[in-house]
């Protein structure tokens, strides 16, 4: 579970942002300066973490009065090369960690590194990825921590939700595209995999109470209410008039690896009890009307 350093909250001198242009990291800013905070964004534009020279550009960005948020990353990292390419973007960043340790680092993981057969999913279980992606991120939080004597807080996320999702992933952001342009939400089977969806904004929400309290440790940004995709399918294709159609499709291969999975959220409620999470009904609204428009 997560140790604050800060008992109250009070604003970092300034947050780096590694990824800033990305759905989670572009979030992330908007709620940082909605919270009035100094930040530097970086996206890749600035400094592409795989190009030759990365590590010293990015260490001439930064202070060591700076808080650190990494989250850049080509994800889900599906392949061997995926995984290869974004340890080699954590390699650079932990090169420039390293040389200015900044006051804060806070790495934006990913619920994936947990064990399939861990439920419900505490901070405390543990980490035996059985994805690519999960083993990306799980090695990634072990360089970070290697690499820097900063005190670090990992930020898990489950599946996330929003109006900028570029992804396609199965779950409201492709439920809400399929509606959109007018056709059947499709759904696998019957829909029964159980999984926990956290709103964009929640997650970004997280991050800034985390760099408030420079938290140390390693926290689940999880709402712990696992919904059916069935139900989260009703729910978007309710949002529409007349509501769009939901289809029953064959799988096109087997089954998930994981059919259910929920969280035990009781490290969060602790760590920030006037902290909130968004139902999923009233998320999956909030991004409709952002999306478009009307209630």
């Amino acid at each position: 579970m997560l140790e604050h350093l800060n008992r109250s909250a009070a604003a970092p001198s300034r947050v780096v942002i590694i990824g800033a242009g990305g759905f989670v990291g572009g979030a992330i800013v908007r709620q940082l300066a909605i919270s009035d905070i100094a930040t530097l964004p970086l996206t890749r534009r600035d400094i592409d973490l795989l190009a030759p020279g990365a590590p010293g550009k990015l260490r001439a960005r930064l202070q060591p009065t700076d808080s650190v948020v990494f989250i850049s990353a080509i994800a889900p990292a599906k392949t061997g090369a995926m995984l290869m390419q974004n340890l080699r973007m954590a390699e650079a960043v932990c090169e420039a960690l390293s040389e200015v340790p900044p006051a804060h680092l806070l790495y934006v993981s990913s619920d994936a590194v947990y064990a399939d057969d861990a439920n419900p999913v505490t901070e405390r279980s543990p980490a035996a990825p059985s994805t690519l992606h999960g083993m990306m991120h799980a090695a990634r939080e072990l360089m970070l921590r290697a690499a820097s004597a900063a005190p670090a807080a990992m930020l898990r996320p489950t599946l996330i939700y929003g109006a900028a999702d570029p992804h396609n992933g199965y779950g409201p952001n492709r439920f809400r595209r399929q509606a959109a342009k007018g056709e059947a939400i499709t759904i696998f089977g019957d829909g029964e995999e159980r999984r926990d969806h956290v709103l964009v904004d929640d997650v970004a929400r997280l991050t800034v109470l985390m760099l408030q309290h420079r938290s140390i440790g390693a926290l689940n940004a999880v709402t712990g209410r696992s919904v059916s995709f069935h139900d989260v399918a009703r729910l978007v294709a309710a949002r529409f008039s007349p509501p769009a159609q939901v289809l029953s499709v064959p799988r096109p291969g087997p089954g998930p690896h994981l059919t259910h999975r929920h969280f035990d959220i009781t490290d969060c409620l602790k760590a920030f009890p006037g902290f909130r999470y968004t139902d999923i009904a009233d998320g999956i609204a909030l991004v409709h009307r952002e999306t478009m428009g009307g209630n």
